[in-house]
């Protein structure tokens, strides 16, 4: 009878624990994407997500080399200046210009050719590695690049993905009272499965949509700053040859390459206009 009676037990613990996290999502912090129109998590102030990252971005550029080719550091400026002039307008047009003045937009080159990779910053602080470059080929790829990463920024994905974090945290040390009582093995084989089922079930997939997002959105973004969406296709096409096997896609952060390409093809569609009223 006790053992049934803490099975019950622990079953009720664990679905309360549940249940408060699906409350809060609804009632803590809601927003919505911008395009997609997906409602988002944030229980991370804004200003506090800005503080953090201008932090982080400063010691970035401390311990890094800055690239000294002023051609290429030109062309990222260029090219960035022009997807945050497109980003503030997008902002404006989506009914969010009280957002636009938490965009303090900055784009450095940094030398390191063995990287292949670009991030922006919540509020507006972009690298570029050089190791992208021979990828990007030309400035419509830059484009490509710099409207998805601006895309993760104005859709806040960095704050949604912190404050997803911090619920499935939440969720752990829920189920740690919970287990107290129980043996040392018990306990650790739980975590471990709550961990895992955290990470595929909700962590991951979040992730995955972030980078769709930021794919759809960034099209979007780069075509109203006058490059060709159509662009995006053969970049990622080129970025699918990169490095070695990939993890199933269930259990990766990125879409899969095909997957992503497909999706590609259909939002196109959707920003070329933009880019034909660019060009008038």
């Amino acid at each position: 009878m006790d053992k049934r009676f803490a099975k019950k037990r622990l079953q009720c613990v664990l679905f309360f624990g549940i249940f408060l996290l699906i409350i809060a999502s609804f009632f803590v912090g809601c927003a919505v994407v911008p395009l997609t129109q997906r409602k988002s998590l944030h229980i991370v102030p804004q200003s506090q997500m800005l503080t953090m990252s201008l932090q982080q971005y400063d010691k970035v550029l401390k311990e890094s080399k800055l690239c000294t080719d002023q051609k290429k550091v030109n062309m990222v400026r260029r090219v960035g200046n022009r997807i945050a002039g497109a980003a503030t307008g997008f902002l404006r047009d989506s009914g969010l210009e009280a957002e636009i003045k938490n965009y303090k937009w900055e784009f450095n080159l940094i030398e390191d050719d063995k990287t292949v990779n670009a991030w922006c910053m919540p509020g507006g602080k972009v690298a570029v590695y050089t190791g992208i470059l021979p990828i990007t080929k030309n400035e419509n790829g830059l484009a490509v690049v710099l409207g998805h990463e601006v895309a993760h920024a104005i859709a806040r994905h960095g704050s949604e993905r912190m404050s997803q974090s911090l619920m499935a945290s939440m969720g752990g040390m829920a189920l740690a009272v919970a287990l107290k009582e129980k043996p040392s093995t018990t306990r650790q084989l739980y975590m471990a499965a709550f961990g895992v089922g955290a990470s595929v079930a909700f962590l991951l997939p979040y992730s995955r949509v972030h980078e769709s997002e930021a794919d759809r959105i960034g099209l979007t973004l780069m075509a109203r700053a006058g490059y060709d969406p159509r662009g995006a296709i053969p970049f990622w096409e080129r970025m699918g040859k990169q490095g070695g096997a990939r993890p199933p896609e269930f259990l990766s952060t990125h879409p899969a390459p095909a997957s992503r390409i497909a999706d590609l093809k259909i939002h196109v569609t959707e920003a070329i206009p933009y880019y034909e009223k660019s060009q008038k």
